[in-house]
């Protein structure tokens, strides 16, 4: 029992490496853990003191364990038997499905990649490509919210660039987890975005027991109060306008609702414009091929050439920036609020059934009630920048040519007009004519539009679809005919209280 034993040298290291890493990882990780999670911390205590929205435990949680929440929430569990019952699956098999969709969608929050990576490149970005500008905010109504609610941006879709620019645009308010597509779902990408606290959706898919995952994880979310950002268009607007609102996500955030004891859901609408938006000839390129026969494709090489052009321009600085990107925040609308004063009921929405053949479902009429709204109010607040402007009276005068001044003059009235109707307008510098000059030097840059040698303005008949596209975006803020607008409308109210008060007087 006392002799000695004799090992080989090679063993002696392996066994002494062994065992310093017991020793660590028993008596000093546990330390070295506790002191980096104190000090993360302290780091979230201190940002939630700078943010307007805080950070909720919620999105800290590890990863985990909300997917073990997603595997035992009673509308999951009710699914898979449902499921099972309907194709005879074995709940083992099922429940195997269940776990990869919850990892699938479940995001891996990290505030030193949200804050210390991902706003500052989305500011190095979106600076990079645009004149940044925040456009219209209701500051006291923002600053008014509850502190206990859950708050979601709600924004129209313009370009994939809008995930980066509301990021840093919100950067000093909250963090926000956005709803991604299928289509950064690639290698390295996808692991960023999940840092960066977004989960991820098949739009398209119409798998019922994805969905039920997919809405449990959405509302428990919002229950724990998780500031969230979503499109209600569902995708990019492919012909500029705004599209009709999709409503899988918003009824996976109010199904159940019950003011009495839920906490309250606050939307936030966002509109978002651009004098150029990087993608427009991708998405104006089916409708093109479909009028004029034209096809326009982009390869890789065609991406990184063009990425590779715009590097060489800023180094030697000659870069000129693609106009200006604005972003605006409109007034907040509670959803306890708006319950009440529509009388609608949430308690009784659930996620809507996936149906055979398109796999779109007939909306609860409360929910589309919800998402019309968001989307009027999103669209009142969507900025009006020079190239639209510009595009929209030259698309109204395609049948002759303009001057300068007779172009800007007839770009003045279309402002009045808007202004009467209550649109917010983003002039830079505070002054008209350097907007319309910009907006001009745009579409003249990019061939949109033609500039005679006799000093007149024509429309390239090559690109009319594009100018639609541009001119699209304030189209629904133009008043009908006939109809007055929103200022209009409050003049002529102030006036006949004036003559009321003059008659009753006499």
């Amino acid at each position: 029992m006392t002799s000695p034993v004799t090992l080989p040298f090679w063993l002696f290291v392996i066994l002494a490496i062994l065992a310093a890493i017991a020793i660590v990882d028993r008596i000093f990780a546990p330390g070295v853990r506790w002191y980096f999670r104190r000090r993360v911390n302290d780091a979230i205590d201190e940002l939630n003191t700078r943010l307007d929205l805080r950070i909720q435990p919620f999105k800290l949680a590890h990863r985990e364990s909300l997917v073990d929440q997603l595997l035992y929430d009673h509308g999951v569990i009710d699914a898979v038997e449902a499921e099972h019952e309907e194709t005879g699956k074995p709940r083992s098999v099922l429940m195997k499905e269940v776990t990869a969709y919850a990892r699938e969608i479940v995001p891996t929050f990290s505030p030193l990649a949200y804050f210390g990576f991902g706003t500052r490149a989305a500011r190095w970005l979106s600076e990079f490509v645009y004149r940044v500008r925040l456009g219209y905010a209701d500051d006291a109504a923002l600053r008014n919210i509850p502190p206990e609610a859950a708050v979601v941006f709600v924004m129209n879709h313009r370009s994939n660039m809008d995930y980066v620019l509301v990021t840093y645009m919100a950067s000093t308010r909250a963090s926000l987890s956005y709803a991604v597509g299928e289509w950064a779902r690639i290698w390295l990408l996808q692991s960023i975005f999940r840092s960066m606290g977004a989960y991820f959706i098949r739009r398209k898919s119409n798998n019922t027991l994805y969905r039920r995952v997919l809405a449990a994880y959405v509302r428990k979310a919002t229950d724990e109060g998780v500031t969230q950002a979503v499109f209600p268009e569902g995708g990019l607007s492919r012909n500029g306008k705004l599209g009709d609102a999709k409503l899988g996500l918003l009824s996976y955030m109010v199904g159940g609702f019950n003011p009495a004891v839920d906490r309250d859901i606050v939307f936030i609408p966002v509109g978002i414009n651009y004098d150029r938006v990087l993608e427009d000839r991708i998405l104006t390129a089916k409708t093109e091929k479909e009028r004029t026969g034209r096809d326009f494709s982009v390869s890789p090489t065609t991406v990184l050439g063009f990425i590779g052009h715009l590097l060489k321009l800023r180094l030697q600085g000659k870069l000129y920036r693609y106009g200006h990107a604005c972003v605006s925040f409109g007034k907040p609308l509670s959803l306890k609020a708006f319950a009440k004063e529509n009388r609608l009921d949430f308690s009784n929405v659930t996620p809507p059934p996936v149906k055979a053949g398109n796999g779109r479902p007939q909306p609860p009429g409360a929910v589309e009630k919800l998402g019309n709204t968001l989307l009027e109010e999103i669209g009142t607040v969507i900025p009006v920048l020079p190239v639209a402007l510009v595009a929209t009276v030259m698309l109204e005068n395609q049948d002759h040519q303009l001057g300068e001044l007779e172009l800007k003059s007839r770009v003045f009235d279309l402002m009045t007009e808007l202004l009467d109707n209550g649109a917010h307008l983003h002039i830079p510098r505070h002054d008209r004519d350097y907007t319309l000059t910009t907006g001009i030097r745009m579409l003249t840059l990019r061939h949109l539009i033609i500039h005679t040698r006799q000093g007149l303005y024509r429309i390239n008949p090559d690109e009319i679809l594009l100018l639609q596209y541009y001119a699209n975006s304030i189209a629904h803020l133009r008043k009908p005919p006939g109809k007055p607008g929103k200022r209009t409308e409050a003049k002529a109210a102030i006036n006949r209280r004036k003559t009321a008060k003059h008659m009753g007087s006499s």
